[in-house]
């Protein structure tokens, strides 16, 4: 499978969604690089830090990563009664496709990320995030199949992804190498678009 030339792929754009989004709880909006101290404190902390993909070394660094325009194109800010408790990924991806056929497959599904505050973990916020996220990608944005990934021991995680409805399709073995040094297993969810709609009739 060859990855097609970067200038055949769309850019990402989410200003087509109303931001901010609310839920029942929660405010979810477009990250800013003012976000960056606020976002730093909750990537921090141990625990969240354990299944991050990349580390936070220090505030300085974490706001010039942020600041980076591909950095903020696919994250989202979520509060909680005004305060920063978390992000959230969303990244609008091209399927793979047979080259005959490779324009229809452009920027038609998305991968969802999360992170939430240790202290807020358990009251459901992260799944109340998710599931909005996954409104936004299939009303919204009009989108064919939403993916998400984790380590196979990041349980909370993938938890959220079966709480959704989505659908366990991949197990690695062995195929993440996590920063302890370990190679852990991996999986990998995914929900189309007709199942997230025929789970709400």
């Amino acid at each position: 499978m060859a990855d097609r030339p970067a200038a055949a792929r769309r850019p990402v754009d989410l200003a087509a969604v109303a931001w901010p989004r609310r839920t029942e709880r929660l405010v979810l909006r477009r990250a800013v690089p003012g976000d960056a101290a606020a976002l730093w404190e909750v990537r921090r902390h141990p625990s969240a830090h354990e299944w991050l993909t990349a580390g936070v070394p220090d505030r300085a660094s974490y706001a010039a990563e942020l600041a980076r325009h591909e950095r903020l194109e696919h994250l989202l800010v979520l509060e909680l009664d005004g305060v920063v408790v978390g992000d959230l990924m969303l990244r609008i991806t091209d399927a793979w496709a047979q080259a005959e056929v490779g324009e229809q497959a452009l920027a038609v599904q998305a991968e969802l990320g999360w992170v939430l505050h240790p202290d807020h973990a358990g009251r459901g916020l992260a799944t109340e995030a998710a599931a909005e996220l996954l409104r936004i990608c299939f009303e919204d944005l009009g989108l064919r199949r939403v993916t998400a990934e984790c380590f196979a021991d990041n349980t909370a995680s993938w938890r959220i992804m079966e709480r959704l409805g989505m659908r366990r399709e991949t197990h690695a073995v062995a195929d993440a190498l996590h920063r302890s040094g370990r190679w852990l297993d991996s999986y990998g969810y995914a929900v189309l678009a007709e199942e997230w709609h025929a789970a709400r009739r």
